[in-house]
């Protein structure tokens, strides 16, 4: 071996928080010492961007065990305060403990969801066949069991992953284990749908469509993702067969939710365009304010026919998909439009830039726009949605 070859003896488990300069293209970092245990599950505080909780392994009486916990970043972790990536001298912080979340009696605990639209005072943790949900009081420092609910039936039954609802009051919570998906009523702790064949395999993830209250999207080792309408749990509503391989998560972009990203073991990243159950399966349509303020503007012009070519018409964008005859408000033409074909789901794009199994995908929180994909060898990978793409949803 020569002598300037890296040799890596070890790591300690660390967080690394990640800060993507756009204008620059640049990526900063911050690393954070995890010093509990080996990391599987991060999910972060929606109202305190300083707290986020863990699932971690530990060994206890000669048993690995997966506990979960509540951290604080360094206060010095302010947004331009980041490291600078060539910086590798640069110390790494350390998490300031805030509690934990139950006991190891409940069992290993497989995920933790915060209450989407709330002060961050409620979590809910999914530990072996138990649902818990717990109240964060004195500034997230103590951790009070509120209320809790167990799976039954035959076998062991472990849940894998969970999510919040953040429609219907933030009172619904989705999880899965096995094969099977089930809603639950955090009011009363109890069941109120279940898909018990969801997958043909394990179910590996789970999200909400943001925009539309009663869909779910989730994905599972028999390398499909569907989508359910949790009223009518039947038969999905859509399903995507792309991937080659086990499909480890979904995710629905918080602002327009007929783009959906998925991250497989194949190695690829999918980005889909799900247009036709999407909230605006027919195009954005201007909304009854602009309508209002295109008809006074047309009342007060002279509607009397003009030569020449049709100018721009002042009827909704799209609007031709809905209707036959369509007039011109503002110089008395009239069209016949052909009706249109609604808009197909389609794959966006595919990408390949990693080079072993993806694990995570996740879109960002500050740009609609923007997503990263993180795979088993560490590579995290930043993309953005196609110009085009961009250009005709918002146009």
């Amino acid at each position: 071996m020569e002598d300037d070859a890296p040799v890596i003896y070890g790591l300690e488990f660390q967080i690394h928080i990640i800060d993507f300069d756009d204008e620059n293209n640049i990526i900063n970092k911050n690393v954070l010492l995890h010093q509990a245990g080996e990391i599987w599950h991060i999910s972060a505080s929606p109202a305190d961007k300083g707290v986020l909780a863990t699932c971690y392994n530990k060994t206890a009486d000669g048993k690995v065990v997966t506990c979960a916990a509540v951290w604080r970043m360094p206060a010095e972790l302010e947004p331009g305060g980041h490291e600078s990536p060539e910086d590798a001298a640069s110390p790494a912080h350390a998490l300031e403990l805030l509690c934990h979340l139950g006991p190891a009696a409940h069992g290993s605990t497989a995920c933790v969801a915060w209450e989407p639209a709330g002060d961050g005072k409620r979590v809910i943790s999914l530990a072996d066949n138990h649902i818990l949900l717990w109240d964060l009081q004195e500034s997230s420092s103590q951790a009070v069991l509120a209320s809790s609910a167990s799976l039954e039936g035959k076998g062991q039954l472990k849940f894998t992953t969970g999510r919040w609802s953040p429609h219907h009051n933030c009172t619904q919570v989705a999880t899965a284990n096995d094969t099977a998906v089930r809603g639950w009523d955090t009011r009363t702790m109890s069941q109120i749908y279940c898909i018990e064949s969801a997958h043909g395999q394990l179910v590996r993830d789970l999200d909400f469509n943001p925009n539309k209250q009663y869909y779910l999207a989730s994905c599972g080792d028999d390398c499909r993702v569907k989508f359910w309408d949790t009223r009518n749990v039947t038969e999905p509503v859509k399903t995507l067969e792309e991937h080659s391989h086990w499909v480890w998560g979904v995710r629905y972009n918080h602002s327009h939710d007929q783009l959906v990203l998925t991250g497989s073991s194949d190695s690829r990243v999918i980005l889909s365009n799900m247009v036709s159950i999407s909230s605006e399966p027919f195009g954005h349509l201007v909304d009854d304010d602009d309508l209002s303020e295109q008809e006074e503007r047309c009342q007060g012009e002279d509607l009397g026919p003009r030569p020449g070519p049709a100018p721009p018409h002042c009827f909704p964008r799209d609007a031709g998909r809905h209707a036959g005859n369509l007039a011109d408000c503002s110089h008395g033409f009239t069209m016949l439009a052909e009706s249109q074909e609604p808009p197909q789901d389609s794959v966006i794009a595919t990408y390949e830039e990693h080079e072993d199994s993806v694990y995570a995908v996740d879109w960002s929180s500050a740009d609609p726009w923007l997503f990263a994909s993180l795979s088993y060898d560490g590579r995290l990978v930043i993309n953005r949605v196609p110009r085009a793409l961009k250009y005709h949803i918002l146009l």
